[in-house]
């Protein structure tokens, strides 16, 4: 199939130009291998070394799919099974108020286990990642009841965690980070050997993933990238700083500690899309594929969390797809489920939202409009009949507290944030656009209600609570 690579090329560039991205790189790997692939920028603020389709980033939360697919490939071969409870393989493993064995790997996989967003992830990072000095992680440290560094004290916090639990197991999606912690170690009882070491020869090798590691602290990172490996760039405002500090959170491995490359993750996306095989070799399970994101879940086109990757149609194709961000790291792919496509973006700043630029990707090879959005939440065109149901003040727990606060303004339902007020589009059912005044930046959340009022508010994926009056 040809496509026009040089108009994506510019708009890709203009893209990256115009939100002020140091440094980004992409791909787009299909049947015949390699479609397309850049690096645009730097790698370093002070020698300005470029960026190149090899340079090795982290990738974050992308990370999620690699533990559940490492789930999927031992459930295939009968090694686990996702309807066993967590308490199997965790015997003090408990979400208060449900029963002990309800909780099991399918609701850990789908973020449906009833976790409230809660702290230890944020604390992890803060005390065990040297070269943090901020207020963000001065407070962290302050309020921490230990290092967090170990998978039992992951457990015993969600065990007694002071916020109320969001619903039985399977009622509510509300990201957890915790969840996915506990799954990697799962897959090291279930298989026998570590997660990191399934991943390299499970995955990573079978793959041709030969620049992508699974480590802690970036220390095997930089050894593999032979010097060729992005620093970590933060903007506050027109100030843009860079330094080397990988995020380090010791029990949350399997959630957000990949590096990798553009190249790499193309092919590794490219793989799932066409059910495990890459160069005409079945290098991954075709039914460990299908339990990865097949027909137990749904296609619509509102976006559907299977395991480890979000799922979606648009213009007659299903994409999964998944983001990350940490400090320094902000990423972002997916592929054509069984087109045999798969797409990368990532960007060594923190908040950078690359989103855009691989949906100018798909809209390539879909035959699409490259500026066409993806967003899934369309107006309503009239305004939602019970604004009363919603308003209060709601509050998530995920690091430092983060309150929304819903109120009318001039007969219009606004909110407003630790960061600013957004304008409400009303989007059907009990779904809301937002844009914020002051950025344009958008968003949506979604309500959900109980005896005729809003009881929590679904922002983005994380389920913030009503705070009582």
């Amino acid at each position: 199939m040809a496509f026009d690579l040089q108009k994506l090329d510019a708009m890709l560039a203009s893209y990256i130009e115009k939100k002020k991205l140091p440094g980004v790189a992409v791909a787009v790997s299909g049947p015949d291998g390699v479609v397309f692939e850049k690096g645009y920028g730097i790698a370093d603020l002070e020698t300005r070394r470029p960026v190149d389709e090899n340079t090795v980033f982290g990738i974050a939360s992308m990370s999620k799919s690699m533990t559940t697919l490492a789930c999927c490939i031992l459930a295939a071969e009968g090694k686990l099974c996702f309807d066993d409870p967590v308490s199997k393989y965790f015997p003090n493993f408990r979400v208060p108020g449900n029963p002990q064995q309800d909780v099991t790997l399918h609701h850990l996989s789908m973020h449906t286990a009833g976790i409230p967003p809660m702290e230890p992830l944020e604390w992890s990072i803060a005390i065990n990642t040297p070269g943090r000095d901020s207020e963000w992680a001065r407070e962290m440290k302050r309020t921490a009841p230990n290092k967090m560094e170990t998978i039992e004290q992951v457990i015993d916090y969600i065990a007694n965690c002071p916020y109320p639990t969001l619903g039985q197991a399977g009622e509510y999606m509300s990201y957890s980070n915790e969840g996915y912690a506990i799954l990697s170690y799962v897959v090291d009882i279930a298989a026998g050997i570590t997660l990191e070491e399934f991943l390299m020869e499970r995955v990573f090798k079978p793959m041709g993933m030969t620049r992508t590691v699974l480590d802690l602290d970036g220390s095997e990172a930089i050894a593999m990238a032979g010097g060729n490996i992005t620093r970590l760039f933060e903007s506050d405002g027109d100030k843009v700083t860079c330094d080397d500090n990988w995020s380090i959170l010791p029990p949350f491995r399997g959630c957000a500690c990949v590096k990798s490359t553009a190249h790499d993750m193309a092919r590794y996306y490219q793989c799932l899309s066409n059910r495990g095989m890459i160069d005409g070799v079945q290098a991954i399970p075709a039914k460990a594929v299908e339990l990865l994101v097949g027909a137990g879940f749904p296609e619509q086109e509102k976006s559907f969390y299977c395991y480890g990757l979000n799922k979606r149609t648009k213009a007659g194709h299903v994409i999964c797809e998944h983001s990350g961000g940490l400090h320094g790291v902000s990423s972002f792919g997916g592929f054509l489920k069984d087109e045999n496509y798969g797409f990368v973006a990532l960007c060594n700043q923190s908040d950078s939202d690359p989103d855009g630029l691989v949906w100018m990707m798909y809209n390539m090879v879909m035959g699409l409009p490259l500026e066409e959005s993806h967003r899934w939440l369309h107006p309503a065109g009239e305004d939602f009949a019970n604004p009363e149901m919603l308003l209060g003040k709601y509050i998530c727990h995920e690091g430092i507290p983060v309150t929304v606060e819903v109120f009318m303004q001039d007969g219009k339902l606004m909110a407003r944030n630790n960061y600013g007020e957004m304008r409400f589009t009303y989007c059907g059912g009990t779904w809301f656009s937002t844009q914020r005044t002051d950025t344009g930046a958008l968003g949506r959340m979604h309500f959900l209600i109980r005896n005729g009022k809003a009881w929590g508010v679904q922002v983005y994926t994380r389920i913030y609570q009503r705070i009582e009056d």
